[in-house]
């Protein structure tokens, strides 16, 4: 367990996205379908538990900008968050972790050239998608 298990259901790694946002959408779909093992839990930003890991790990609130990846008690931010997250899912994914050479500033760079027009590129949800049942105990309320 790592040390984020007062919060119910944090035993694995936590995928923080923000649940309005259409491209994290299909980035949590992404990753479900290419982590047939179980690995990763998810929770919205927004939620209780969102809060709840942000708050404790020092990540401002308001960071509705970037996905963030709680593993290992440590929060992981932007395209570092990304990589991490790309090399705990299935073939062929883990390849990307090469692009964690590149300088962290030029990626989060890019990184938040995407973040910074995700609403416009990919659109609103009105709310969280609300999960099919075989994956619904891997979110965290």
């Amino acid at each position: 367990m790592t040390e984020d298990a007062g919060v119910p259901g944090v035993d694995a790694p936590v995928v923080l996205y923000d649940g309005t946002c259409g491209l994290c959408d299909r980035s949590v779909q992404l990753i479900l379908r290419h982590d047939r093992r179980g690995r990763f839990r998810f929770a919205a930003l927004q939620s209780d538990v969102g809060r709840a890991l942000l708050e404790r790990h020092g990540v401002p609130a308001g960071a509705l900008d970037s996905v963030v990846l709680v593993d290992g008690g440590r929060a992981y931010l932007k395209s570092r968050a990304a990589l991490r997250i790309a090399g705990k899912m299935d073939a062929p994914w883990p390849a990307l972790r090469v692009l964690g050479l590149v300088p962290r500033p030029v990626a989060d760079f890019f990184y938040d050239r995407v973040a910074n027009n995700r609403y416009r590129l990919f659109g609103r949800v009105d709310a969280c998608m609300l999960p099919p049942p075989e994956v619904r105990a891997r979110f965290l309320a």
